[in-house]
């Protein structure tokens, strides 16, 4: 399996990955200068639809979902309402007319596109005033001892393993200064927040199985190594609680 290549995963990553606070979406779309009603929105990287579902829910005028995965975008189309549109299409090129929408974003997706040329298009694709939206909603383990223990468990498996969630790592660390240097963009806003997803343990099994980065680093024989110990550890919970922190960085298009 090659990083970032969900093929294969996308029926867990689906049905049990965690949603995005919803205090946050409406941060998000309280930074346009148009009523919910009228937003036409694209979500880029789409993945499944988690993301692109939330914001569609919340009533805009129309939703475009741009994936490259097949899989992936084959199951979102599955789990979607008939209203989002899905097309095939990348950060770098979406295949989208300009000036189409009001709002971009890529949830969990933005740390594998081309910064430059990704913001580029984004700027070609949105109207006046339209803003571009990256987040991420990593997992606040440190609140719970449950699911330090599992973490720690990794470093067994291989030392110094990088687990570091790219929504508090990597690009993150720089997003809000490299969007204020971009000749596209402006008005830089960042907003946060968090929520408590309890999941089955059939729902948090889910959820490990449908993560790339540790298959990659792990392999497959060490990875069901750990996901027996994962089960292990659960047995007998009959929820598991997992805080989340959603990130946001919106920044408005440069007319």
């Amino acid at each position: 399996m090659k990083a970032g290549d969900f093929t294969g995963l996308a029926q867990d990553y689906s049905k049990n990955r965690p949603d995005y606070c919803s205090s946050v979406l409406q941060a998000v779309l309280g930074l346009l200068d148009k009523s919910i009603g009228n937003i036409d929105f694209v979500d880029v990287g789409a993945g499944t639809g988690i993301w692109t579902r939330m914001v569609n829910a919340a009533g805009v005028r129309s939703t475009t979902a741009v994936e490259p995965n097949d899989d992936m975008r084959g199951c979102g189309m599955s789990d979607s309402a008939a209203s989002i549109s899905w097309v095939k299409g990348s950060a770098e090129e979406t295949g989208l007319a300009d000036e189409c929408c009001d709002l971009v974003s890529m949830a969990s997706s933005f740390h594998w596109a081309d910064f430059d040329k990704a913001t580029r298009e984004f700027s070609r694709i949105l109207r006046s005033g339209g803003r571009f939206t990256a987040l991420w909603n990593p997992r606040l383990i440190e609140v719970s001892p449950v699911l330090v223990e599992i973490e720690s468990y990794l470093e067994t498996l291989r030392p110094n393993i990088k687990r570091v969630s790219s929504g508090r790592s990597g690009i993150t660390e720089t997003l809000s200064e490299q969007l204020w240097a971009s000749p596209y963009f402006d008005d830089v806003v960042y907003v946060e927040g968090r929520h408590v997803v309890e999941m089955s343990p059939d729902r948090y099994m889910g959820a490990w199985r449908s993560v790339n980065d540790l298959r990659v680093q792990l392999g497959a024989e060490r990875f069901d190594e750990f996901l027996a110990f994962v089960e292990m550890r659960i047995s007998g919970l009959p929820v598991i609680e997992a805080t989340y922190l959603t990130r946001a960085w919106s920044a408005r298009k440069i007319d």
